[in-house]
């Protein structure tokens, strides 16, 4: 027989306040509501006992028969999981039947809620239990945490990602740090070593608890310079938590032993990725030794479902990843059996390999494609250039990656990763010839005319020195382009009619359709009649190869010399197809100039306001990447200048700078160009304005300004009242204000007035 408790409440006491994750718990009792078994799931030390507990106390009227947690952290015997759960839940057992009979004889009525805690270990014994009670107690919920799902029949599953950073990680280290520190402030001098820390810390919230510990005697920015050994700093947690939350270390050793071990071989290898991989980079990084190639996908599947590797996207590209504390765990593990150079070599490997298909491949199908994943491996390309155990192959990759640098957006990045391989590979080979092309365009397009002629020369001669077809075409153009650029119109003919025929015979005539589209650019500025007919055959050019890139350039250049001729209709159209192709690119430099021609055509049109916000979206973009509008030759200074003074003119000095504010709200070139091709389309919010304020604390500012209450914000942007009340109060000591008044007036000052 069983002695049953009317209701059993046994709820530990929180010590501490719970912050952010408002959302999280909305969504997880609305799962609650029609799910019987809802598991949550995630890396260690991500906050899922906290989040459950929280939402088992907020649903407690729903559940008038009791909730209680069973923790099955400590139990190592999996016959001893229902005992336990019994126990939890205050079940005294006289008789001679299994504990988990007993259980369920006395939830077979209940409308009861079980939060079990910590299943990964036991996950059998688990499964075991919550589908026996299910069957036999048609009112019972369980809430079940686990690194990896239970794997049952009419299981939910909630994946608990890490806090958002800044806001709420910000917040929970504010909260945390005040509780041992008073005097703990965060202000607009330490915001950023504090928001840069939280990002280190991945927004875990175990990290950022076991974090605060530490400032009671360190500042925020001495904590930033030692998480390089993260796993020495943070210890010394609570002495109420579990033995696996009390150090950083110990959560991740609690994963690193659950995994089978070729699992933990696998994470070990994949912590030479940096910023996440692909699964063909997984792979071909990877496999070998005990892991063959076959397999990698399915062992990711289970690092994945342990918690160990989150799935991500980027820019529509399915990847991995790895949070920061876990990669630096495995890397440790990688580095203490002895395999970790072999793996970095085969990661710079694969990337020069990838990089040079990019570039090999360029003028043909797939350029967008390309240059999104480029950017998703933009970590791992610098991961592979920090390496200086061959400095041949990082000028290789250095060279590879031209396309990345100077069309993806990546201008200054590309010059020190180019000036750094040069440095240290001065030996006259092929590597460095092509390497010295790529710098010098780089350089080009920084207008550092210096710095181009002088890497010019230096790879027109090893060109003819190594009687390189390919570096002799590409430096013939790029002294074209440079003519072009400082108006020297007419020695720039010559020399791309030159390296159209180079490029033509050295690698097809598909390589030679963007020397194809700036011959055609220099003959329409000097007015040569020719000019138009080149231009068409650009676009023929690179419609039949499939390229695009120069394509868009071609209609770029047709539109503007149709505008300089006074036709009204064409420019329209043709500049709208090169920027709906450029929308493809996510390019700033050419989506820049795009949008600076647009803005001459519609000021033409007499569209003031509009051309005034157009030439904003252009600054913004051009002084991004650290150049402006007048480093791209006479004829483009002059437009743009004539086209300035109209506007002026017809707007006021003060209404232009205000256009060009609205214009430049919009921080990336497919925000820029949607606005350009739609104008009705503004933002409800600028996403910068002048001062040292973050996005969400601009988003704040902007609804304090339209008065709306703290409570009121909260709601529109999902966030905790706390929250609300954190930001305004940087805002206020960011800025020097004491009063909502002044947020609000120094809002309207600098962005005008709020709609």
């Amino acid at each position: 027989m069983t002695v049953p408790v009317s209701r059993t409440d046994s709820l530990p006491q929180a010590f501490t306040t719970f912050v952010g994750r408002r959302h999280d718990i909305a969504e997880v009792r609305r799962l609650l509501g029609s799910a019987r078994l809802l598991t949550l799931t995630g890396v260690g030390g991500v906050g899922k006992t906290r989040l459950a507990l929280e939402v088992a106390t907020s649903a407690r009227n729903a559940f008038p028969d009791g909730t209680w947690l069973v923790d099955v952290g400590a139990v190592r015997d999996p016959s001893a999981v229902a005992t336990a759960a019994a126990t939890a839940g205050g079940i005294v057992d006289l008789g001679a039947r299994s504990a988990l009979g007993t259980l369920a004889e006395h939830l077979a009525e209940h409308r009861a809620l079980i939060v079990l805690d910590n299943c990964e270990h036991l996950l059998d014994a688990c499964a075991e239990l919550v589908g026996t009670l299910l069957s036999a107690c048609p009112e019972l919920t369980v809430l079940a945490t686990s690194r990896q799902t239970l794997g049952i029949a009419g299981e939910n599953v909630f994946t608990v990602l890490p806090l958002k950073v800044p806001d709420e990680a910000v917040e929970l280290l504010r909260d945390r740090v005040s509780a041992v520190r008073p005097d703990f402030r965060i202000t607009g001098a330490n915001w950023d070593a504090v928001t840069r820390l939280c990002a280190d810390l991945d927004g875990l919230p175990l990290a950022i608890e076991l974090t605060a510990s530490r400032l009671r005697t360190l500042t925020v920015e001495q904590v930033v310079e030692r998480l390089a050994d993260r796993f020495a700093l943070l210890t010394g947690g609570s002495r109420t938590a579990g033995p696996r939350q009390r150090t950083l270390r110990a959560a991740m050793d609690w994963s690193y032993e659950l995994c089978s071990p070729t699992e933990r071989l696998l994470w070990n290898r994949l912590s030479v990725f940096a910023g996440g991989f692909a699964l063909d980079a997984a792979e071909d990084v990877c496999a070998g030794e005990a892991i063959p190639a076959q397999e990698v996908l399915d062992l990711l599947d289970r690092l994945v479902v342990q918690s160990v590797v989150m799935l991500t996207e980027h820019e529509g590209l399915h990847r991995y990843r790895l949070l920061n504390t876990i990669r630096e765990y495995g890397r440790g593990r990688l580095a203490e059996s002895g395999e970790e150079e072999h793996l970095l070599r085969r990661h710079r490997d694969f990337h020069l390999a990838l990089a040079e298909r990019v570039a090999d491949g360029w003028y043909g199908p797939g350029q967008e494609e390309a240059l999104t994943r480029l950017r998703a491996e933009h970590s791992n390309l610098l991961v592979a250039l920090a390496r200086d155990d061959d400095p041949q192959a990082t000028l290789a990759l250095a060279a590879a990656l031209r396309f990345h640098w100077c069309v993806g957006g990546f201008l200054a990045e590309g010059r020190r990763q180019l000036d750094r391989a040069l440095a240290a590979a001065p030996e006259p080979t092929p590597a460095r010839a092509r390497a010295l092309c790529a710098a010098s365009w780089v350089a080009l397009l920084q207008a550092d005319h210096a710095a181009t002629d002088l890497w010019l020369t230096e790879a027109g001669e090893l060109g003819e020195l190594q009687d390189d077809q390919v570096v002799r075409a590409y430096v013939v153009g790029l002294r074209g382009s440079s003519a072009m650029f400082q108006g020297r119109l007419a020695e720039a003919v010559p020399l791309f009619e030159r390296a159209i025929a180079a490029h033509t015979a050295a690698e097809g005539e598909a390589s030679a359709v963007f020397q194809l589209f700036q011959l055609a650019a220099v003959q329409m500025c000097t007015g040569n009649p020719r000019g138009v007919e080149t231009g068409r055959q650009t676009v023929y050019l690179a419609q039949a190869h499939g390229e695009r890139w120069a394509r868009a350039h071609a209609l770029w250049a047709l539109s503007w010399d149709a505008w300089r001729h006074g036709d009204r209709e064409e420019p329209l159209v043709m500049i709208r197809a090169a920027l709906e192709i450029e929308r493809g690119f996510n390019e700033p430099l050419t989506t820049a100039l795009m949008l600076e021609t647009l803005a001459w055509i519609v000021a033409s049109h007499e569209e003031y306001e509009r051309a005034g916000r157009l030439m904003g979206s252009a600054r913004r973009l051009l002084r991004d990447l650290g150049v402006d509008i007048y480093a791209f030759g006479p004829r483009t200074a002059e437009d743009h200048g004539r086209c300035e003074e109209s506007v002026v003119r017809a707007l006021g000095p003060e209404a232009y700078e205000r256009a060009l504010s609205i214009g430049g709200s919009h921080d990336s070139p497919g925000r820029a160009i949607d606005h350009a091709l739609d104008p009705g389309a503004e933002p409800a919010v600028p996403v910068t304005a002048p001062g040292p304020l973050t996005p969400r604390e601009l988003e704040v500012a902007a609804m304090v300004a339209r008065g709306m209450s703290s409570r009121q914000i909260a709601a529109r942007l999902v966030l905790s009242l706390r929250t609300v009340d954190f930001h305004v109060g940087n805002i206020r000591t960011k800025l020097g204000f004491r009063t909502r008044a002044q947020i609000a007036g120094w809002w309207v000052s600098t962005q005008g007035p709020t709609e």
